[in-house]
């Protein structure tokens, strides 16, 4: 969703964007996507002004916002985690199962934040934009 809000920031190319537009577009509540722009401001990925006429756009180009950045900012939990409860130490299964996942989770989490990281906002409006081009073709 955060994505999302970013890429209709991005797409109104400097121009403010109210919540309920963005709550229109995402197909939410408007108080859904005002949390979600407190936490993207605190990232400083949007700037937001309340009030009649005013509202939110991003702090700098789309092309300058990774998406590494858009999920530290919303993300609490990390994306692969393992249960609270320790499995039963006498199963030979549940005595080295947490540690087999950690090494999975582990490298699994480090590539998924490299590719955010190499992935722009730009990039993503870039591939929406390319996708509405070829669905466009399609129904012609």
């Amino acid at each position: 969703m955060a994505v999302h809000v970013l890429a209709v920031l991005a797409y109104k190319d400097g121009d403010r964007v109210t919540s309920e537009l963005l709550a229109r577009s995402v197909n939410t509540n408007p108080v859904v996507i005002r949390r979600l722009l407190l936490a993207l401001q605190e990232a400083r990925l949007v700037e937001t002004r309340k009030g009649a006429g005013f509202g939110s756009r991003l702090s700098r180009s789309a092309a300058r916002i990774d998406l590494g950045e858009v999920f530290r900012a919303v993300e609490q939990e990390e994306a692969f985690c393992l249960p609270p409860k320790k499995p039963n130490q006498a199963c030979p299964v549940g005595h080295c199962i947490q540690a087999a996942l950690e090494q999975v989770f582990s490298s699994a989490l480090k590539a998924m934040r490299q590719d955010l990281a190499r992935t722009t906002l730009a990039d993503v409006v870039k591939r929406a934009h390319e996708c509405c081009a070829e669905a466009s073709e399609t129904h012609s």
